[in-house]
């Protein structure tokens, strides 16, 4: 089959970055890994090509070539999913679709002109797909139930596929599925909580094809909760570890952890040492209360604050996600967050308001409640700029009114500086330097688009705004106090180009909802019903 892969088109996010990315000339922050895995699942003698939405546009000679369109696709794409599938449909084309999106929803309109759905993880399912195309079927439905693959079986993706120069980072995978049980999560829907991992010789054969194809920039481990099985994750830390230092540390990775991850010393040691720069964790409010009724009881057993400052100081940049609008959150928990926020330094804060996620354990309580808004629900996928998809228990415009003033106030260029400043002063001395080989030790010279990027950031926050003043004497507290974190310090700096532009849009998104918003349904007045699960 000449297998045509097309990834939809994300609109704006938080993760979107396209003004930092401007910068260094690239594309797109991470590419779509889960195609290149379900390229490697399926017959290697097909015929395959990509095309990344966010990259470029479908050529008509592509259209010409295929004779099979595969889309693939998170809920926030769904609207670019429909309109992909009808433009291979209107050519004749067969589709087949899979994914986050098409496994939580099969049914949904978007997906209705699709003639395979290829639900749940490919390892078990694609088979299946492959087996009816052989038998000469033009359409089906395949479904895992239930069943979870054994990853260690997992071909490597096929990276080849990329075109590798668009991305800023490239994306990984050790694990799938997270122990905890939010009830707000999907993570635990499609893939279960328990966590199952590739063997630490699968995960170092993937740096190497990406090695050998040249990439040596940054690679993000996609994983839900990398820490989700420690045991396994204490083993594949030794083999990154060592690969790394046989090949000069060429990587610098990232990724997605519990924030139990900060009482586990052995672990951030092991993966300060292998050269984890950063780490997303999902604090969601600093509010106990909220983070009890969500079931993320994980986020309560120690200091929030503490937390972050302990995984600080292993050298590792936290990243966190927060929310607003929990069932029975009391008003102002938007400027808790900013303080909360404002306190730990965190300098990329993720911020939202709730969303009720298809077949989440928060959906079928707000469905059994009468609570959920399925219009809304249905509307456009999860975004930042979504209203919430429920009757929430206060009003929802206070919400959102909260919710627009805290990510402004978190971005606003001055505050963001001294934040920045803040974190980077208490950042821990990075580990990895002390074990590369002398003989591996150069000296290189950073690239024009690096230097580009540094003029452009040094003009516009350093000498053409406000911020001019308090960049270069932020800059030099940085410099003078911990010298060896202030490249780190300016590429986070640079960071607020993407963070200034996306306030404007989270600001009119948000604005144009409420005025269209019906007369607002009384706050809910009833009290949540989730049983509580024990953990």
């Amino acid at each position: 089959m000449r297998t045509l892969f097309v990834y939809p088109e994300f609109p704006k996010t938080f993760w979107s970055y396209e003004k930092i990315l401007e910068l260094v000339n690239r594309k797109v922050l991470l590419p779509p890994l889960g195609l290149v895995t379900v390229a490697a699942l399926l017959p290697q003698t097909w015929e395959m090509k990509l095309v990344d939405r966010n990259v470029r546009e479908v050529t008509e000679d592509e259209w010409s070539w295929a004779e099979l369109v595969v889309i693939s696709g998170m809920i926030v794409q769904k609207a670019d999913m429909a309109t992909q599938i009808g433009k291979a449909k209107n050519r004749g084309l067969l589709v087949a679709v899979g994914g986050p999106f098409a496994s939580s929803t099969p049914d949904a309109p978007e997906l209705e002109l699709a003639d395979f759905k290829i639900l749940d993880e490919g390892e078990i399912t694609l088979p299946l797909f492959i087996e009816a195309i052989e038998r000469g079927e033009q359409s089906g439905r395949f479904s895992a139930n239930g069943e979870k693959p054994d990853v260690t079986s997992t071909p490597i993706p096929r990276f080849d596929l990329l075109e590798l120069g668009a991305y800023d980072s490239m994306s990984v995978q050790f694990s799938r599925g997270c122990p905890f049980q939010c009830e707000f999560c999907d993570i635990i829907v499609l893939y279960g909580r328990k966590p199952r991992t590739k063997n630490p010789q699968q995960l170092v054969a993937e740096l190497q094809l990406l090695y050998d194809l040249g990439w040596r920039r940054s690679i993000f481990l996609v994983d839900d909760n990398f820490i989700g099985n420690k045991r396994n994750a204490k083993l594949l830390l030794p083999a990154i570890k060592q690969w790394q230092i046989d090949r000069g540390y060429p990587f610098s990775f990232a990724t997605e952890a519990s924030v139990d991850l900060a009482s586990d010393d052995e672990m951030m040691e092991m993966m300060a040492e292998s050269r984890f720069e950063a780490v997303f964790l999902g604090i969601e409010t600093p509010d106990e209360a909220s983070l009890s009724i969500a079931g993320k009881h994980q986020n309560t057993r120690s200091s929030l604050e503490e937390s972050v400052d302990r995984i600080t100081s292993y050298g590792i940049r936290v990243m966190a996600g927060f929310i607003i609008g929990f069932d029975g959150e009391q008003t102002g928990a938007g400027d808790r967050i900013v303080t909360f926020v404002s306190r730990t330094g965190i300098p990329a804060a993720m911020m939202g308001m709730l969303q009720a996620l298809p077949n989440t354990g928060l959906w079928h309580r707000l469905e059994r409640e009468g609570r959920l808004i399925q219009e809304s629900a249905d509307a456009k996928g999860v975004n930042q700029t979504n209203l919430l998809n429920f009757v929430p228990t206060r009003p929802i415009r206070d919400i959102a009114n909260e919710y627009v003033n805290a990510f402004c106030a978190l971005y606003e260029p001055n505050a963001y500086i001294d934040r920045v400043t803040h974190y980077y002063l208490k950042m821990g001395l990075p580990r990895w330097p002390n074990f590369m080989p002398a003989e591996l030790k150069k000296a290189s010279l950073p690239g024009w688009n690096d230097v580009r990027a540094l003029l452009i950031v040094i003009w516009r926050q350093g000498l053409k705004r406000d911020t001019r003043w308090r960049f270069w004497r932020s800059l030099l507290k940085v410099a003078r106090r911990n010298p060896l974190v202030l490249e780190q310090f300016l590429v986070v700096l640079a960071h607020n180009e993407h963070f200034l532009e996306y306030r404007a849009v989270v600001t009119s998104e948000i604005q144009e909802q409420l005025a269209v918003l019906p007369p607002e349904p009384p706050a809910a007045a009833v009290e949540p019903t989730r049983e509580l699960q024990p953990v």
